[in-house]
């Protein structure tokens, strides 16, 4: 795992909450925001938004990764999660799949609880075995 200082965390941590604020949570009440920091050094930011069939609903993470993906960043170094939630902050299953077609196992995810106290895991370690690109060979 890439180190990350502690400055760069507590960046990210601020623009992911600074996100989750942008959230469309009207059924859940949940906000969560993200902070994708691609390897160009740009920052992409995004919100839950909620439907109300829920099924469409889009998480924090992909909104921050479409958005860059949107912007034709291709590389990622680190993504930031703030939630409304007691425990730190995970991303969905769907999530971890949508990191993992374009980060590499070792992705730094910072997981933040309400508090604002964090975790640091891996997409690895988040989703161990990952079907990639790889597997379509």
């Amino acid at each position: 795992m890439k180190t990350m200082h502690d400055v760069e965390i507590k960046n990210m941590l601020r623009m992911a909450k600074d996100a989750k604020q942008r959230a469309y949570a009207p059924y859940s009440h949940f906000c969560v925001g993200a902070c994708l920091k691609a390897a160009s050094g740009a920052y992409y930011q995004g919100c839950n938004i909620e439907n109300a069939a829920y099924s469409p609903t889009n998480c924090a993470e992909r909104t921050a990764i479409f958005r860059a993906v949107y912007e034709g960043e291709r590389e990622f170094e680190a993504l930031a999660i703030a939630w409304d939630g007691e425990d730190y902050a995970a991303p969905c299953g769907v999530c971890r799949q949508v990191l993992a077609e374009f980060c590499e196992a070792n992705l730094p995810i910072i997981c933040a609880n309400k508090e604002g106290d964090y975790i640091i895991r891996t997409l690895g370690e988040l989703l161990p075995a990952a079907f990639t690109k790889k597997d379509m060979a």
